[in-house]
C-alpha cells in the first residue's frame, strides 16, 4: 500500500485514545478550539502520512502550541479534577 499525505474518507474511523470510541480524522484535525488533537499524529501515523499533512495546514506557532507544548500527566489532571469535584460539592 503507498501512503498518502491525503487523510482517509469521512467514513474511515479509529478508536480515539481521549474518548473511548470511533471517530473520522476530520473531528481530530478540529477537536481542540479548531486545533488538531495533541495525540492526531500518535493516532493515524499508522493510516495515512499525517505529519505531513499537518505542517503543511498549521502555521509553525500553532504546531508548536499544539505538538510541542508539554502534556500534564494523568495522575496530576485526575487529582485536579477529583479537586473540582469536591469544591464543587461544598457549594
Amino acid at each position: 500500500m503507498i501512503r498518502t499525505s491525503e487523510p482517509p474518507g469521512d467514513d474511515y474511523l479509529i478508536r480515539c485514545r481521549k474518548l473511548g470510541h470511533e471517530v473520522a480524522f476530520f473531528y481530530c484535525r478540529s477537536e481542540s478550539a479548531g486545533l488538531p488533537c495533541s495525540k492526531t499524529i500518535d493516532c493515524w501515523y499508522d493510516h495515512f502520512l499525517v505529519e505531513d499533512l499537518l505542517r503543511r495546514e498549521l502555521k509553525p506557532e500553532e504546531w508548536d502550541r499544539v505538538f510541542m507544548a508539554p502534556t500534564r500527566p494523568k495522575m496530576v489532571t485526575l487529582v485536579d479534577l477529583i479537586e473540582q469535584a469536591k469544591r464543587s460539592d461544598k457549594i
